[in-house]
């Protein structure tokens, strides 16, 4: 039976029915549903709207079915109109009348808008130790490769030298703003919408602020209209979403590049790698690259949410049912790629060896060179510059790098130049001394993870 039957004379169309049926997305929110309604219950008891007695039949009936849905007991009819009939007539079913009483002074839109809230608390709560496990593991592994010198990139030329655990660290700051970005949007959104009734609030005298304390919220919503309406809740968890998946897809792009013969950084471990089925001689990193593509579908949940909201006007509107679905998608995508990706980092051999090579034959140390004349010999940074580019052009002419050329070439280029140079292009020394804020110093690195994991104990 529909909650809304009496202004109707007729049944609706069966089409009407399952176009309009939402079961099969808000099912997985029962237990909130049932969280929702025992503390409105509860409080409807004690502020005398309703029976104390009634009060309690309620809160025990709605245990009973929270109980069998865990236990598996009960099932949700997936002919029900939504989770929120499926509960009510249950208990309706089960406890009599007295059932009937539970939707006083409340409207699904503010149930709605309250069960999407505290799923979505929960499962971002999830998602925080999810990425925390992540940030745990980029830190062992930043703080064991501190020293492991490659090079760094821009444009995807070897640009500077960096080392391993620093370039980690970097993706470790990321995902240390993505905690911090979902812990924000659910500070906004950790607050009760009951009472805003189908928007208009309710003449009966309810305690909402029982209510919120009841169901571990921070406080109520100020205006019934947009407690109903507002929404930026799900799209701020999407978009955080969206943006913690833009980072395992540019870590997943690099894990790609570095275990590929190209680069042979990194060795994947066989248990998260795949074959071919005709090249006997492929392992192929499938799940950096389906964390890669996945992020794609999250950056549509995202656009999906934006879009529907744009142009809807005050208050609900049947079109914000299909919120659930995207933010769900949102947070379930999300998971399921972190799930994978921290075993497999924790699993990879690091080559270091080929990464010292790849960041000898590179040039990276061309700048340091430049810095040399200008620190060392007093040279105009500008004619430095020009003449540490005649220098790497002469070594790509003779097939050699900085450290081979011999100091005879050097000084025909520019008479400054004394046997200091070879000690100011090594590269381990010129990591070293990159000590400012921030850079990629084996000491800085250390220093930058002990800090990280200071602030991980306090998430």
């Amino acid at each position: 039976m529909k909650l809304w039957t009496g202004r109707f004379q007729k049944e609706a169309d069966p089409k009407t029915n399952d176009f309009n049926s939402s079961i099969s997305i808000d099912s997985r929110m029962a237990q909130e549903d049932i969280e929702g309604s025992i503390a409105h219950a509860e409080m409807l008891g004690k502020c005398g709207i309703i029976a104390e007695s009634e009060s309690e039949k309620i809160v025990a009936g709605l245990r009973t079915i929270a109980a069998d849905l865990e236990s598996g007991a009960l099932a949700i009819d997936p002919d029900a109109e939504d989770i929120h009939t499926f509960v009510e007539q249950v208990l309706t079913a089960r406890i009599g009348d007295a059932g009937k009483r539970l939707h006083t002074a409340r409207s699904r839109n503010d149930q709605v808008a309250l069960d999407v809230r505290l799923y979505l608390k929960k499962r971002c709560a999830g998602l925080k130790t999810q990425l925390k496990e992540l940030l745990a593991v980029l830190l062992d592994l930043a703080e064991k490769h501190a020293d492991a010198v490659m090079p760094g990139y821009t444009h995807m030329q070897r640009a500077q030298p960096v080392t391993f655990g620093h370039h980690l660290m970097a993706y470790a700051e990321m995902v240390l703003r993505d905690i911090d970005r979902l812990s924000d949007a659910v500070r906004r959104m950790d607050v009760s919408p009951l009472g805003s009734g189908a928007l208009a609030g309710t003449t009966y005298p309810l305690d909402r602020e029982m209510t919120a304390e009841l169901l571990g919220l921070s406080g109520v919503t100020r205006n019934s209209l947009d407690g109903v309406a507002d929404r930026d809740f799900c799209a701020e968890i999407a978009s955080a979403c969206a943006i913690c998946m833009v980072h395992l897809s540019r870590l997943s792009e690099e894990l790609v590049l570095w275990c590929s013969w190209e680069f042979k950084f990194i060795e994947l471990d066989d248990a998260f790698s795949t074959g071919s089925s005709i090249m006997p001689q492929k392992k192929n990193p499938d799940l950096a690259e389906l964390i890669r593509g996945k992020s794609g579908r999250v950056f549509g949940d995202v656009t999906a949410l934006l879009t529907m909201m744009k142009g809807l006007p005050l208050a609900y509107n049947k079109d914000m049912q299909e919120d659930k679905e995207a933010v769900f998608d949102a947070v379930d995508t999300l998971s399921l790629c972190l799930t994978p990706l921290v075993p497999m980092l924790s699993t990879m051999t690091v080559l270091r060896e080929n990464m010292r090579a790849a960041a000898a034959k590179g040039f990276i140390n061309a700048t340091d060179c430049a810095d040399y004349l200008v620190s060392a010999k007093g040279v105009p940074f500008r004619d430095a510059y020009k003449i540490t580019g005649t220098l790497v052009a002469k070594c790509i002419e003779k097939g050699l790098t900085l450290e081979t050329l011999p100091l005879s070439e050097y000084q025909a280029v520019c008479a400054s130049f004394d046997e200091g140079v070879f000690e100011a292009i090594n590269l381990e020394k010129c990591v070293n001394d990159r000590k400012v804020q921030g850079g990629p110093a084996p000491e800085n690195v250390l220093a930058a993870v002990k800090a990280a994991r200071a602030v991980l104990e306090t998430l």
